[in-house]
């Protein structure tokens, strides 16, 4: 397995957490770390399924408040796995679309506020 910390390849098992998940040691940076470190579910005593619920709501529009009530969850869990999942989000999002090439722009949102704001459209002399 390659080491979550600093990426080096020679990892190795290093014993079990209290909560029965496998530990890793990397001789590189002389850290452990277990299997869920860097993921949604790392420090949280929440499950995958009350995970899937929170973000499932939360695409679909829900107000949080309403997520923490039918999810049985707090409302500061609820925003710290929205946090969580949007910052792993922006992770993937900044690594693999650096290298998208695209040949057009479309501006269409822009456009239709520029039009209602005629004013602002309007060329300078």
């Amino acid at each position: 397995m390659e080491c979550r910390l600093c990426g080096h390849p020679s990892t190795h098992k290093h014993g079990k957490a209290p909560n029965g998940s496998q530990r890793y040691f990397c001789p590189h940076c002389k850290q452990t770390f277990n299997e869920r470190f860097d993921t949604l579910y790392y420090h949280r005593h929440v499950s995958p399924e009350q995970i899937r619920q929170v973000l499932q709501g939360h695409s679909e529009g829900s107000s949080l408040r309403g997520i923490s009530r039918t999810s049985g969850l707090a409302y500061n869990t609820v925003v710290s796995i929205v946090r969580a999942a949007s910052q792993q989000a922006l992770l993937v999002h900044n690594a693999e679309v650096q290298s998208v090439r695209t040949q057009e722009v479309s501006g269409d949102e822009l456009w239709s506020f520029v039009s209602k704001n005629r004013s602002n459209a309007s060329p300078r002399n």
